[in-house]
C-alpha cells in the first residue's frame, strides 16, 4: 500500500505486503485517512470491500500496548467477533496489543480475567451488556467505538443494547459506523452519536464482471439430485443456503452420503461446534458448508467460489447478502439458485425483477449431464469415516 498517501508506518506496509495486500481498496482509500485525521465516519460499503482493514489498520497504528483499553468494536454475531479479532491479531504482529473477542456461549469468567490486559475488544451486544452490568468492564478510557454491520444489528433487535453501550463510552471519542445499507434508522443512529461524520458511500451493487448469477428450474423431488450433480464438479469452497436449520442437517447428510465433503452450520449447534466447523471450512478440511442465513452472518471467507440457494430467500436483501459471500476481494464467483414450484417460484420472481436480467436461466443439458442424477444405494447408506480436525486458535 502507498504508505505516504495513507499515512501508514513502514512496519505496517511490510506486514500487509507479506499477506499479499499491496493496493488499498476504494473504501480503504476513503476511510483510513479520515480516521487518522480524527473524523467520525459513517460508511456504506459492499461485502468484501476491505472494510475491516479500513478501521483495523489505523487503530493498530495508533494504539500502544501500555495504553490500556482504547477501542471497542461492536458486531452482531459471535463468528464475526472471532474473525475481526483474528484480523487485528494478524496485523498487529510486533505491537503486542491485547485483542479480546467477547461473546456469549462460552465462559464469561475467562473473558473477565483477560480484560485488564486488553487494548481492543471485539464483542457482541449481549455479552458486552452482561460485562457492563456486572461491573467487570469500564469503557471510560475508550478513544474509539466501531459499530460494524449496523443494519444487521438493528434487524436482530440490538438497537437498545447498542445505545446503552455507547452511552457508557466517553463523549470525547471517535465513532465509526459501518452498514451495508443506510436506512432511516441508521441515519438517526448516526445523527445521535456521531459528530459531523465523513460520509462514505460506495457502490453496493454486485459487480457482474466478478459475479455470475444463474438459476435452474426444478421440482422439490429433484432438487437434491441437481445439487449433487452441480457440486460433484466443484472442488473449491461452496456455500449452500437453506431456510431452516433442520434442512441444513438433512442436506449435509445427503451430500456426504453422495461422496461430497459437506457439513452444516446452524443456530442449533453449540458455540464450540460452530467455531470448529467454521475453522475447518476456512482451512478447507471440507469444501461444502450448508448453512442458514443466521448462522452465516459474519462468515467472511474470501475463497468461496460458489453460493447455492437450495431454498430461495424470502426477501431481496437476504438474497444480496447470500450471493455477496462469493466474488470477494477481486475473485470471481458464481451464485446459483435452485427454484422449484410454489413459494420458491413466487419469491424468486421478486429477485429476478430486482436484478433485471443479471440472473441467467440455465438448464442441465446433454453437454453437462445426460439423464437424471441418481444417488447410488451405497451413497444413501451412512458411512463411517475419520474426520481430520484442525484447531482454530486466535
Amino acid at each position: 500500500m502507498n504508505s505516504q498517501a495513507l499515512q501508514l508506518s513502514t512496519a505496517m506496509v511490510g506486514l500487509l505486503g507479506r499477506h499479499q495486500i499491496t493496493t488499498a481498496t476504494p473504501v480503504q482509500q476513503e476511510i483510513i485517512p479520515a480516521i487518522f485525521e480524527g473524523q467520525d465516519v459513517i460508511a456504506q460499503s459492499e461485502t468484501g470491500s476491505g472494510k475491516t482493514l479500513s478501521f483495523a489498520i489505523p487503530l493498530i497504528e495508533r494504539i500502544k500496548r501500555r495504553d490500556g483499553l482504547k477501542a471497542l468494536v461492536i458486531v452482531p454475531t459471535r463468528e464475526l467477533a472471532i474473525q475481526i479479532a483474528a484480523e487485528f491479531v494478524k496485523f498487529s504482529q510486533g505491537n503486542h496489543l491485547g485483542i479480546l473477542p467477547v461473546y456469549g456461549g462460552v465462559s464469561i469468567n475467562e473473558q473477565i480475567r483477560k480484560l485488564d490486559r486488553t487494548n481492543i475488544i471485539v464483542g457482541t451486544p449481549g455479552r458486552l451488556i452482561d460485562l457492563l452490568m456486572r461491573g467487570a468492564l469500564s469503557l471510560d478510557t475508550l478513544d474509539y467505538v466501531v459499530i460494524d454491520e449496523a443494519d444487521r444489528m438493528l434487524d436482530m433487535g440490538f438497537i437498545q443494547d447498542i445505545e446503552k453501550i455507547i452511552r457508557r463510552a466517553p463523549r470525547e471519542r471517535q465513532t465509526l459506523l459501518f452498514s451495508a445499507t443506510i436506512s432511516e434508522d441508521i441515519v438517526r443512529l448516526g445523527q445521535k452519536y456521531l459528530r459531523t461524520p465523513k460520509r462514505v458511500q460506495l457502490a453496493s451493487k454486485l459487480k457482474p464482471d466478478f459475479l455470475r448469477q444463474a438459476y435452474y428450474q426444478t421440482s422439490a423431488d429433484k432438487k437434491l439430485e441437481l445439487l449433487v450433480h452441480l457440486l460433484q464438479r466443484e472442488r473449491d469452497l461452496s456455500l449452500v443456503f437453506c431456510n431452516r436449520k433442520h434442512k441444513t442437517e438433512a442436506v449435509a447428510k445427503q451430500l456426504s452420503r453422495s461422496g461430497i465433503k459437506a457439513r452444516c452450520l446452524n443456530g442449533g449447534m453449540t458455540q464450540q461446534q460452530r467455531e470448529r466447523v467454521t475453522a475447518d471450512f476456512r482451512y478447507k478440511a471440507f469444501n461444502v458448508l450448508v448453512a442458514t442465513d443466521v448462522a452465516a452472518r459474519g462468515l467472511h471467507i474470501d475463497d468461496i467460489s460458489h453460493v447455492y440457494n437450495y431454498d430461495i430467500p424470502r426477501d431481496i436483501e437476504s438474497y444480496t447478502h447470500r450471493v455477496g459471500r462469493t466474488a470477494r476481494a477481486g475473485n470471481c464467483g458464481k451464485a446459483i439458485s435452485l427454484v422449484d414450484h410454489g413459494e420458491d417460484k413466487r419469491f424468486f420472481k421478486q429477485i429476478l425483477s430486482a436484478y433485471r436480467g443479471a440472473i441467467e436461466m440455465k438448464t442441465v443439458h446433454d453437454g453437462e449431464h445426460a439423464g437424471p442424477v441418481k444417488i447410488s444405494k451405497a451413497a444413501r447408506q451412512p458411512q463411517k469415516k475419520t474426520v481430520s480436525v484442525k484447531t482454530f486458535v486466535l
